[in-house]
């Protein structure tokens, strides 16, 4: 017996060990499974206030965008957001993922090389933690997504076939494919059970609700008549005013929005209708081609977005998405839409043209577009639009200043040049069709393109109206822009920059170059350059900006080695010269003066010929154009005599230097083939003090200790030599060359 019950107990211990490890076997297996999401998964699209998730590698792309920092936008991408937040790296892994309530100020930042965009407010937030359970929390190794096919409805077994017709037939037709998440929390809570109907033409399901809910976008949605295709509802049933299931209301062709929004879009239409001034607005009412066009993604767009594996694919001419999603905005949707609006984002009327053709302001303008990545839609958008209000304040027309696009990301390309548009209506409707090239910010780049083939003859550029280049710029670039920034002032090009959400202090480490800024723009006094603290508050610089770039005189950088001086030739004239060689000095002297740009507020010429005495040949302000100047100098006759070099020189200080615009540089160049008769320091000494930059030339019998005391210091880069006059041809380029070096060597503040 005692051995019966000893056998006994350990065939039940044995028994229990055995059922203790098959459950925590089974209690292991199911601890390990953990579901797997895509990179481009936004959190505000999983139901699950909680959950535990496993990201793949490479979610750093750009592609994938991020609201906020510590604490995220429901609408940012949650493996992105994970890396931001330093809770894995971009070889992807485990993450914790718990729902919050809205945030009002999400903001920006660069951190494990993600860059967040800041955000005004949003309806849910998210937190990320490595991924390790709670203690006492229950994960789901399947995780909700929202979408039409939502398992929350679940229809009675026993239904109709009709009625199960119907029912399908509105889920395919009528919910929107990107519903929000409040959108799906109203369908929770409703239960698909069988009540006594109306009458009505056909057949159908009529779910009551189970729960009361306090969401403010719970409302009763009238019945809509529809096309024929769909089910018609008759008077009886509006008469009876039952509370219809959500699931069923169908309309294919006058709306595109729920009707669990429908207070919603009648409040932002009417906001967007009292400060735009229109009718109403298209994002909730449009026939049903351009609700099914809403589906289409952009052409040259940048990567297409792949849908969740949870998403249901909605068949060809059903309704359009809710248009609650940022990255899907387009012109004509008012920011309502994208889920939260402000009076700043409503107004999106142009700024009313402060002149036409103003002839005062006539430049020829680029704008270096931010097509990256790191912009993201809605900013781009916002952007356009500052490009439309930009042109409305410009006026822009043939007799005033001319407008033309360049966008940039990896690469740059040109959307159209100076002459395609010119009226701001033009203007407004091509830049409203640019769409976004994605890609980095390679600024250096786009400003090496537009100085190369931008501002030429064929694309429209006038000459004489100043070359002005805006770069917008989200954040900073990503490559450098000193070496291109520097090549195109040295052509004449006056760099503005408009830097939004610029690096905050925590993230200068993250700037490839800093003070990018000053090293780009045409002076660093703080005229060429405007920050902008929010891309929401770039219609407060448009006036500013319109200022600047109409303040001709100010447009420094216009003014370049070549068409920003007044030029006069000192010429000896004495026996000793001769007829024929007195002809060579004038070809010098021509060669030299075709290689600038000359005009009556370009660079002047003049020029005075000596002996023992002096005479003016002309003045700085008798010819304005180079084929004059360069006759001028041909019909200048020799005249014969003794060298006075130092009286030369007071003469032209007094006769020509005198008369010189206060904008222009002063250079005098000299030509000689002897020793003076008279003192060249003292005369030389005043005209360096009167501002005049002096550059001497001998030619055989010069004194060289004469010419270095002509020549400006340091007089060995402004003086030269040569033996015979027929060699005077080799100092033309060196001349110029050393011409626009100190031009462009000057402090630029």
């Amino acid at each position: 017996m005692k051995a019966s019950v000893i056998a006994t107990f350990f065939g039940v211990l044995l028994t229990c060990t055995y059922a203790a490890r098959e459950a925590t076997k089974k209690t292991k297996k199911a601890k390990l499974y953990i579901p797997q999401i895509d990179c481009d998964v936004k959190a505000g699209k999983i139901i699950n206030p909680e959950f535990i998730a496993k990201c793949p590698p490479g979610c750093q792309d750009v592609k994938y965008r991020v609201y906020g920092t510590d604490i995220y936008a429901s609408f940012s991408s949650v493996c992105s957001a994970a890396i931001h937040s330093g809770a894995i790296d971009n070889t992807g892994g485990k993450i914790l993922v718990q729902k919050v309530a809205g945030h009002a100020g999400y903001r920006g930042s660069f951190s494990n090389g993600v860059r967040s965009l800041s955000l005004p407010r949003w309806r849910e937030s998210f937190l990320i933690s490595e991924g390790k359970p709670r203690k006492g929390v229950t994960y789901p190794s399947i995780l909700e997504f929202s979408s039409s096919k939502s398992t929350a409805v679940k229809p009675e077994p026993k239904k109709p076939e009709q009625d199960l017709k119907v029912t399908k037939n509105a889920s395919m037709s009528d919910i929107p494919r990107k519903a929000s998440e409040q959108g799906d929390t109203v369908r929770k809570v409703y239960q698909t059970s069988p009540v006594p109907m109306p009458t009505t033409q056909m057949a159908t399901t009529t779910p009551t609700p189970t729960t009361t809910t306090t969401d403010p976008f719970s409302t009763t949605p009238k019945p809509t008549t529809t096309t024929p295709a769909t089910t018609r509802i008759t008077t009886d049933l509006a008469a009876a005013k039952p509370r219809p299931g959500l699931h069923r209301v169908r309309d294919t062709g006058s709306s595109s929005v729920h009707p669990a929004y429908s207070s919603v879009a009648a409040a932002a239409s009417r906001q967007v209708q009292a400060s735009q001034g229109r009718g109403l607005n298209t994002a909730f009412r449009g026939t049903s081609t351009s609700a099914s066009n809403r589906n289409i993604l952009r052409p040259n767009a940048g990567i297409q977005r792949q849908e969740p594996v949870a998403t249901f694919r909605r068949p060809a001419g059903s309704p359009a998405h809710l248009a609650m999603e940022t990255d899907l905005w387009k012109p004509g949707l008012s920011f309502f839409d994208t889920g939260f609006a402000s009076k700043e984002e409503l107004n999106l009327k142009p700024l009313e043209a402060t002149s036409q053709g103003n002839p005062s302001c006539k430049v020829d303008l680029s704008f270096l577009m931010d097509g990256s990545w790191s912009i993201g839609k809605r900013r781009f958008q916002l952007q356009k639009q500052f490009l439309i209000n930009v042109a409305h304040a410009l006026g822009i027309s043939n007799d005033g200043p001319l407008m033309g696009v360049v966008q940039y990301g990896d690469d740059p390309s040109t959307e159209f040049n100076l002459k395609t548009y010119t009226s701001p209506k033009d203007l407004r409707n091509a830049i409203e069709k640019i769409p976004q090239k994605g890609g980095l910010s390679n600024v250096g780049k786009a400003l090496s393109f537009v100085n190369k083939n931008f501002f030429s003859d064929a694309n429209g550029n006038r000459g004489g109206a100043p070359n002005v280049v805006v770069v917008m710029v989200d954040g900073w670039p990503t490559d450098r822009v000193e070496e291109a920034s520097r090549l195109a002032r040295e052509s004449g090009i006056n760099i503005f920059f408009v830097t939004i959400e610029a690096a905050a202090q925590n993230e200068k480490q993250n700037v490839i170059e800093p003070n990018f800024v000053d090293k780009a723009v045409c002076r660093t006094n703080g005229f060429y350059s405007i920050t902008v603290p929010s891309w929401f508050s770039l219609h407060k610089v448009v006036q500013p900006l319109v200022k600047r770039v109409c303040d001709i005189d100010r447009l420094v950088c216009s003014k370049t080695c070549l068409n920003s001086a007044d030029i006069g030739f000192v010429i000896d004239g004495s026996s000793s010269v001769g007829t024929g060689n007195f002809r060579t000095v004038l070809q010098f002297v021509a060669n030299i003066s075709k290689e600038f740009e000359i005009s009556d507020t370009d660079t002047r010429i003049g020029a005075i010929q000596y002996t023992y005495e002096q005479r003016l040949e002309f003045s700085f302000d008798k010819y304005s154009t180079k084929q004059d100047v360069l006759s001028a100098i041909k019909r200048i006759n020799y005249w014969s005599g003794g060298t006075s070099t130092g009286a030369a020189i007071s003469y032209a200080s007094e006769q020509l230097f005198t008369k010189s615009k206060p904008n222009k540089r002063k250079i005098m160049i000299l030509i000689t083939d002897g020793r003076s008769y008279d003192d060249v320091r003292v005369p030389a000494l005043t005209a360096h003090q009167n501002g005049v930059i002096a550059y001497s030339i001998g030619i055989a019998w010069a004194a060289e200790d004469e010419l270095e005391a002509i020549a400006t210091d340091p007089d060995k880069e402004h003086s030269f030599f040569v033996d015979e006059f027929d060699n005077l041809y080799q100092f033309v380029k060196p001349l110029i060359q050393n011409i626009c070096t100190e031009f462009n060597s000057q402090p630029r503040n």
